[in-house]
């Protein structure tokens, strides 16, 4: 009785083992990275992860939210879609001053048709201004809601070093996790 006790209890651990073996899930990743130049146009708002900051906006076709290109862009290389600039090509009059959240729900939906899921994106804009934390939460729920899935946006300050330390750019790195449907 022990002995079978024994055997039926190898058995459910080799099915469960095989079990999880033939169930697996596909994933894909994949990263992107933007950099745009501050406006001379002090008129032009900074826009970054769709919340409007205090001083000069940046420098693009549209309204030039590096944290939402990076975010669109990684969603689109992850799904094997064409990139940000072939997709919403800054050629194009329809995307000229494009509210950048637009345009990320809109390549949400293609992921999606694509037969992918967003599983979470994490981004990392350097620049040592605008100070990111006091509006970080409020950046990442709009970014996460619109991609259905967590987003988080991390920054990090270059202490006056170049461009980005004298406040003449700002670059955004993130990657992007999808599972297939």
């Amino acid at each position: 009785s022990s002995r079978a006790s024994q055997y039926n209890y190898i058995s459910v651990i080799v099915f469960f083992f095989f079990k999880q073996k033939t169930a697996y899930e596909i994933y894909q990743c994949d990263w992107s990275s933007d950099v745009c130049s501050s406006d001379l146009d002090p008129t032009r708002p900074l826009v970054l992860g769709g919340v409007t900051f205090e001083g000069p906006g940046l420098v693009g076709h549209s309204d030039a939210d590096v944290v939402a290109h990076v975010v669109i862009d990684s969603l689109l290389s992850a799904a094997g879609l064409d990139d940000i600039g072939q997709t919403f090509p800054d050629t194009d009059p329809e995307f000229a001053g494009a509210d950048s959240m637009v345009l990320l729900a809109r390549t949400v939906d293609m992921v999606r048709e694509a037969g992918w899921v967003p599983m979470n994106v994490d981004c990392t804009v350097v620049a040592d201004t605008p100070k990111l934390a006091p509006r970080r939460a409020e950046m990442e729920k709009l970014l996460s809601n619109l991609v259905g899935a967590p987003v988080t946006v991390k920054g990090r300050r270059t202490e006056g070093i170049g461009s980005l330390g004298s406040g003449d750019a700002v670059v955004c790195i993130g990657v992007a996790l999808l599972s297939a449907t």
